[in-house]
């Protein structure tokens, strides 16, 4: 990107474009006649009066060609843009919407309710204590009444907030979703010694990471380690822990955001384990999730081997229906088989998803017959198959098979009732798209 001076000019074939200062500001303003092409004006014929050319022949439509350059400094990408592109024709960018997001809910903010107000201060007696405040607050359905609550009872001499106070204030901020104004008194908070508690700090975090805000929510937790005062009640516990889990894992949306945020789960792990905190059967789906999600499944394996020797916290239906997921998502099919056997003799059910990743890997495995066993298994079972894996096993089926064979069981699906109308005729236009007029003769029920 080119940046010029105050006086400078641009220079073209024949042509030079001049910057005026400010006192002469009509002079920034060119003729088109001095830097557009010009063509021969229609109105005189071929071969007479030459010199005379002009952009249009109709002055009055000069106006909305002239070309002004900004007296002040100003960087050109181009020497100048068409003329007629008044408006770009591109999609707004992430942050041009994050911003005029943000700008409407400034400008949509709700004002403060006065009549409500000063009907919860006459609730207040002359010398209340933080229990009276809170109680108030607590029976008040705006959160703006509650927050202008606070900051005035803040303000009071001989008054100071303690644990419910902040606690019920936070807890209406927080459902309200107003994050900006929580994360103000959550500042106040923290600037105060000696005050808190695990459900107070455990609820902060939670709120944090619902608005996306992880640092905080780690400072916050940092604040609670942070305390070596043996007195203090708000060392961080198994739930604080869960909930950084839980935030953790539903942040990433691919295997390499899932794979930066699986480090810090695991140092938190550590940590946790380190600090004398036994995990429990969430804290170890939780990694077993995390190993699985970043595609590291022996890790996920060996944390499931692990459960209940040496973390006496056997596994559950959701161990199994992540292990088996993530095994089936790397063609492990043996192994995820062997996992399902064992699930059953422990009498859990697999869930949708395990089954659907069975079926799917069998069938692209070339175990055709035995995906199909498993799918009438899972439709016994009250698991509804997805269309992804009807259409995964009608294809290998066909591709392996033979096309009647494809659509006898796609003719069977109809006749157990296990797909509508509309996933019949997807189905059937997927076999009539691949496999052409082989399919003629099947029967038109349904259409």
């Amino acid at each position: 990107m080119l940046s010029f001076g105050r006086n400078c000019c641009f220079k073209y074939p024949g042509t030079y474009f001049r910057r005026g200062n400010a006192s002469n500001h009509t002079n920034t303003i060119l003729s088109t006649n001095s830097f557009c092409p010009k063509f021969p004006d229609p109105n005189y014929p071929f071969g007479k009066n030459p010199r005379s050319t002009h952009f249009f022949h109709h002055a009055h439509k000069l106006d909305l060609f002239l070309f002004q350059i900004n007296t002040s400094y100003t960087q050109f990408p181009i020497p100048f843009a068409p003329f007629n592109s008044h408006y770009s024709t591109k999609a707004p960018s992430r942050s041009y919407q994050r911003r005029a997001r943000k700008r409407l809910l400034k400008s949509s903010k709700p004002t403060l309710d006065q009549a409500q107000f000063q009907l919860a201060l006459s609730q207040l007696p002359p010398r209340f204590t933080p229990e009276e405040l809170c109680n108030v607050i607590a029976r008040q359905n705006d959160p703006l009444v509650c927050l202008e609550l606070f900051h005035w009872a803040s303000q009071q001499p001989r008054f100071r907030h303690d644990v419910s106070t902040f606690h019920i204030t936070i807890k209406k901020l927080g459902a309200a979703k107003m994050y900006q104004e929580m994360d103000d008194i959550v500042n106040q908070l923290l600037a105060v010694p000696l005050i808190g508690s695990e459900a107070l700090f455990n609820m902060v975090i939670y709120y944090f990471t619902q608005a996306r805000k992880l640092t905080r929510a780690v400072n916050v937790f940092k604040h609670m380690k942070s305390r070596r005062n043996l007195n203090c009640f708000f060392r961080p516990s198994i739930r604080t822990y869960n909930i950084l889990f839980a935030a953790f894992l539903g942040r990433g949306s691919n295997s390499y955001i899932n794979h930066v945020y699986m480090e810090t789960i695991r140092c938190l792990f550590r940590q946790m384990v380190k600090d004398g905190i036994k995990p429990d059967i969430f804290s170890l789906n939780s990694m077993i999730k995390g190993y699985v999600l970043s595609l590291h499944v022996n890790d996920a394996l060996r944390i499931f081997h692990q459960m209940g020797v040496i973390y006496d916290c056997p596994p559950n239906a959701l161990t199994y229906d992540c292990l088996i997921h993530g095994l089936c998502a790397q063609g492990r099919t043996n192994n995820a088989k062997e996992l399902y056997s064992e699930m059953k003799t422990k009498g859990f059910v697999p869930s949708s998803k395990s089954y659907n990743s069975l079926v799917n890997s069998l069938a692209l495995g070339g175990e055709i017959e035995e995906a199909v066993n498993y799918l009438w298994e899972m439709t016994d079972k009250q698991r509804s198959a997805d269309f992804i894996t009807y259409k995964t096993v009608l294809d290998e089926i066909c591709r392996r098979g033979t096309v009647q064979e494809g659509t006898r069981f796609l003719q069977e699906l109809q006749e157990k009732d296990l797909v509508d109308g509309h996933a019949y005729r997807k189905l059937l236009y997927v076999l009539e798209d691949d496999y052409g007029n082989s399919v003629s003769r099947i029967d038109s029920v349904g259409l």
